[in-house]
C-alpha cells in the first residue's frame, strides 16, 4: 500500500505490479487528495504483470500528480457567532407558528357570562353539537396551526374529567356525563397535524381550598399533571395572574409549577405575564409596540403584576428570551353571547400587522357557541382575513431583484451568506455582511417600476435578535434616495404598511445593530385593501 508521498519510482513499479492497476490509482488519490489524470490502457485483472509500455504511462501520470498536486480547497468562513440570549427548541417552534387560535369554552358560554362566580349548576353545561374536529378545521383553514384551550377557567368548572374535583364534565348530562373535551379536541389536533396548548387558571373561584396556600398549590399541580399525561403532547401551557378584587390572598408556587410542566412535557412553551417561555404583551388589543424585542429580564417582571408598558417593548439589554404573544378576541367578549357580533376581517389584518408584524405571535380568541360549533359568522370572517393575508403576502413583488450588497461575509463563492439568500423562505438561511464594517446595507434593482406600500423584513433569531435600527429608501425620478420608513427592531418578523411608492430602485439600510446585522427575508407587497391612517408619519410604525 502507497503510504507516503516521498515514494520513488521503483516502489511505485513494485506496488502496482502486486495490484490492480485501477486500484493503485484509486488509493493513490484517496491517499493523497491529488489529481490524477485519466489513463487509459488495455488490461485485464487477471494476476499477470502488466506490459512495461502501460507500466510507464501509468508512472507518468503519478509522477505528475507528485510534482504538480491540487491544493487543498479553501476553507470556509465560519457562521457568525450568535449573540445571547438565543430560543430554545421550543420557543423557535412556537414563533415559527406565527398565529393561534384560543378557544374559551365552558359554563360561561352557557350563562351569558365573562367571569363566572364557580357556583353555577355544572348541568348547565350542554354542548349537543360539540364538534372539535370542526374547531380544529377552522384553524387550520384559516391558516392557525395551534389552538389552545380553556380547559378550567376562572370558575373552576373542568372540561376534563378530574378526580380532584365534581365541578367538571363528569357532573353534567353531556355525553351522559362521561365526556371530556379536552380528550376530543387533543384527539382531533393530533389527527390534523395542529399544535394543542391547554390554560389550567390559577384562580378558582369555586373551590374551597383557595387561600390554602399548600393545599392549593398541591391541588393545582394534581389536576396540572393530570392534563400533562393524559393527553399526548402539549405545545403550550397557558396560565395568568388574573384575580377579582377582593378575592383571597393566595401564593402561587409558580417555579413548582413551571418545573413540573418542563418535567412532564419537555418541549411545551409556558406563557405567563412574566414568562418564563413566552410573556403577556401587556393588553387585550392584540398590539405590541412599534419596538418589541424577545429579550426580557423575567427577575424585572412579576406574573399579575407586571408593568405594561416593559411588556410591549422587551429588553434590549434583557438577559432571557422571552418573546411576545398578543391575545385579542374575534368577539368584545371572551366566551360566546348570542348578542355580540366578530371583528371584520379588515380589523383582523390591522391586529396582524401590529402584532405578528412586530415581532409576536397573534393568539385569536374564537369562542364556539352554545351548540359546541364555531359560528358560521366567525367562520365567515376568518375565511375573509385568510383571503386577505394570501393575497397580499403570496407574491413577493421583488423576487427577481438584481442585488447588491455592502459587503458579504465569506470567501466569493460562499453562498451560505449570499445576499440572495432574503428572498429564500425560512430564517436559517440569511444574507451575513462582512466583519468589521459599520455600512450595512442592500441595494435592490426591481428591473422594472414597481408600486408596494408593505415592507417585510426578517431576521435569523435563533441567532439572536439584533437590528435596532433600519430604514427604507427609493430613488426618485430626480435620481435622489428618498427615505419611505424607517423602523426599530425587526425580530422574527416586521411588518410596515405606509403609503403607496413606486420606484425600481430600493435601498434597505441597517442604521444600528447589536452585532454584524443578519437578513433572512425581505419582501416587498401591495395591499390595496387597508387605509393607512392619516396621522402616517415615517417613523411612527
Amino acid at each position: 500500500m502507497i503510504k507516503d508521498k516521498e515514494v520513488t519510482t521503483s516502489t511505485l513499479r513494485d506496488q502496482c505490479s502486486k495490484t490492480s492497476l485501477h486500484k493503485c490509482l484509486i488509493l493513490k488519490a484517496k491517499s493523497f487528495d491529488l489529481l490524477i489524470l485519466p489513463v487509459v490502457f488495455h488490461y485485464e485483472e487477471n494476476n499477470q504483470t502488466p506490459e512495461p509500455r502501460t507500466m510507464n504511462l501509468i508512472l507518468l501520470c503519478l509522477s505528475f500528480s507528485l510534482i504538480f498536486p491540487i491544493s487543498h480547497s479553501a476553507l470556509q468562513k465560519p457562521p457568525p457567532l450568535p449573540i445571547l440570549p438565543i430560543p430554545t427548541a421550543s420557543q423557535l417552534q412556537w414563533q415559527l407558528s406565527s398565529m393561534a387560535l384560543f378557544f374559551h369554552f365552558g359554563t360561561n358560554t352557557f350563562t351569558d357570562s365573562e367571569w363566572g362566580t364557580g357556583q353555577v349548576d355544572p348541568s348547565v353545561f350542554n354542548p349537543t353539537r360539540l364538534n372539535t374536529t370542526q374547531w380544529v378545521q377552522v384553524a387550520k383553514d384559516s391558516g392557525f396551526n395551534r389552538v389552545i384551550l380553556t380547559a378550567k377557567h376562572h370558575d373552576g368548572f373542568c372540561l376534563w374529567p378530574s378526580e380532584y374535583t365534581e365541578y367538571s364534565v363528569k357532573s353534567t348530562s353531556w355525553r351522559n356525563g362521561r365526556g371530556d373535551v379536552v380528550k376530543e379536541l387533543s384527539l382531533a389536533a393530533k389527527e390534523a397535524g395542529v399544535d394543542l396548548g391547554l390554560y389550567l387558571s390559577p384562580w378558582d373561584r369555586h373551590d374551597g381550598c383557595y387561600g390554602k396556600t399548600l393545599e392549593y398549590n398541591e391541588f393545582y399541580l394534581g389536576q396540572m399533571t393530570e392534563l400533562l399525561t393524559r393527553y399526548g403532547e402539549i405545545k403550550e401551557v397557558w396560565l395568568d395572574g388574573a384575580k377579582g378584587e377582593g378575592e383571597k390572598d393566595m401564593e402561587y408556587f409558580f417555579d413548582s409549577w413551571f418545573s413540573l410542566i418542563h418535567q412532564h412535557q419537555p418541549g411545551a412553551v409556558i406563557f405567563s405575564d412574566a414568562g418564563p417561555d413566552t410573556r403577556w404583551i401587556g393588553d387585550e388589543a392584540g398590539v405590541a409596540g412599534s419596538t418589541c424585542w424577545s429579550l426580557f429580564n423575567r427577575s424585572s417582571a412579576q406574573i399579575g403584576n407586571t408593568d405594561p408598558i416593559y411588556s410591549q417593548g422587551g429588553d434590549p439589554s434583557g438577559h432571557d428570551w422571552v418573546p411576545a404573544e398578543c391575545d385579542v378576541s374575534i368577539r368584545p367578549g371572551w366566551f360566546w353571547h348570542a348578542s355580540e357580533v366578530p371583528k371584520s376581517a379588515i380589523k383582523l389584518l390591522d391586529i396582524y400587522y401590529k402584532s405578528v408584524g412586530r415581532n409576536c405571535l397573534l393568539l385569536l380568541n374564537v369562542p364556539p357557541n352554545s351548540s359546541g360549533l364555531i359560528s358560521d359568522e366567525d367562520i365567515q370572517v376568518l375565511k375573509e382575513f385568510s383571503e386577505l393575508r394570501r393575497s397580499i403576502f403570496s407574491d413577493n413583488l421583488a423576487g427577481n431583484a438584481i442585488l447588491n450588497a455592502s459587503s458579504t461575509r465569506g470567501s466569493i463563492g460562499d453562498s451560505r451568506f449570499d445576499p440572495y439568500n432574503i428572498f429564500k423562505e425560512g430564517i436559517y438561511t440569511y444574507w451575513a455582511p462582512e466583519e468589521n464594517v459599520s455600512d450595512w446595507a442592500l441595494h435592490l434593482n426591481l428591473q422594472e417600476s414597481v408600486s408596494f406600500n408593505v415592507l417585510q423584513v426578517q431576521e435569523p433569531i435563533h441567532m439572536g435578535q439584533r437590528i435596532m435600527a433600519f430604514h427604507l429608501e427609493v430613488l426618485n425620478e430626480d435620481g435622489d434616495w428618498k427615505m419611505v420608513i424607517n423602523g426599530t427592531t425587526v425580530g422574527y418578523q416586521r411588518l410596515l404598511h405606509f403609503p403607496n411608492v413606486e420606484s425600481q430602485h430600493l435601498k434597505f439600510v441597517i442604521d444600528k445593530s447589536r452585532a454584524d446585522p443578519l437578513i433572512s427575508y425581505l419582501g416587498i407587497y401591495m395591499d390595496q385593501f387597508s387605509i393607512v391612517n392619516s396621522a402616517f408619519h415615517r417613523s411612527s410604525i
